[in-house]
């Protein structure tokens, strides 16, 4: 007690202050989301609009920033495309000569990332939304079929790891038997087992074409105001084999994602996701706060349990412009 224990002691001093920091950051930590572009030109990357910072590549440019974010120290990127051809069934999607494919096969060549492939079918059908349309509704069971396609093109291509973000009941099992058939056993399934159905995703669908040309997706997101059903989703997700599990958004949800770790103890991922990145990107450039605030949102996430965070700011991070 007071006055013997002073709690400031430790304080003090900045040496001590690091040494016994509890929770740490570093670069190795992120996975960084690559937007690729099928009519996008050579060295004319497209800023977002939405994303201060962010573009949407080529697939020669975007394999070129990953191998320069690489050579500072990052060691994984998940990948997301924008296809020129979109169709009711997201063909474009699961072609072997697809925008994916084709940047996961020269990455593979070309670094040495741990690539990760974003499974859905949002940005590749022609009304926005994650799977099948029948009578104004996404099919969940016929949807499953489309979803083990792109996994497996995926693979075909060499992608490291797949990782379902539609939210579909069943996905996982049917992704893991359509790799296994496919002698695929050892790549790995990082699931999206608590997406939210969330404001926080606006610039991304802004980034990826992807906004569903009627209703929304709140029949197969969750709900923000649902705590327990996360983690239902996340049991049925690891009973079906996922090796990882994702989080998505973050900052929103930091009570979920601590809830998750504590009760699996699996490898966890949070998705700090478009909303958030922009968000404090414009009250940085509004001077309303300072960087300090994202290195602070890491170490919250970080905090709460997550192994790995998927963020935009890694070119910030490593000083890359």
């Amino acid at each position: 007690m007071f006055p013997v224990t002073r709690m400031r002691r430790m304080r003090s001093d900045e040496r001590l202050r690091e040494m016994f920091c509890e929770t740490s950051v570093d670069i190795s930590d992120f996975i960084y989301p690559l937007y690729i572009k099928e009519s996008a030109e050579d060295g004319t990357p497209e800023e977002i609009s939405t994303m201060p910072g962010q573009y949407r590549y080529s697939v020669n440019d975007a394999v070129e920033f990953a191998g320069l974010l690489e050579d500072s120290g990052l060691k994984s990127v998940i990948l997301f495309g924008i296809p020129d051809h979109k169709d009711a069934v997201a063909s474009s999607a699961h072609d072997p000569n697809g925008i994916i494919q084709q940047t996961i096969r020269q990455l593979k060549e070309q670094t040495d990332l741990v690539v990760l492939g974003d499974v859905c079918m949002c940005e590749y059908t022609d009304h926005g939304h994650c799977g099948i349309i029948r009578d104004n509704y996404v099919q969940n069971d016929e949807t499953l079929d489309y979803l083990s396609r792109i996994a497996v093109s995926y693979a075909d291509a060499g992608v490291d790891v797949v990782a379902p973000s539609d939210m579909m009941d069943g996905r996982v099992a049917a992704i893991r038997d359509a790799l296994d058939t496919n002698d695929y056993i050892n790549t790995p399934i990082f699931s999206y087992a608590a997406k939210y159905a969330s404001t926080f995703y606006a610039p991304f669908r802004d980034a990826a074409d992807s906004t569903p040309s009627f209703g929304d997706r709140k029949s197969y997101q969750m709900d923000p105001g649902n705590f327990n059903e996360a983690i239902r989703e996340v049991e049925l997700d690891v009973y079906e084999g996922t090796d990882a599990i994702i989080v998505k958004p973050a900052l929103a949800y930091l009570d979920v994602l601590r809830e998750i770790k504590n009760t699996f103890k699996m490898p966890t991922v949070a998705y700090q996701v478009s909303g958030e990145y922009s968000m404090i990107t414009a009250g940085i450039e509004k001077g309303y706060i300072t960087e300090d605030l994202m290195y602070e949102s890491f170490t919250s996430i970080k905090r709460a349990g997550a192994d790995m965070i998927i963020s935009y700011f890694v070119p910030q991070i490593l000083g890359i412009e």
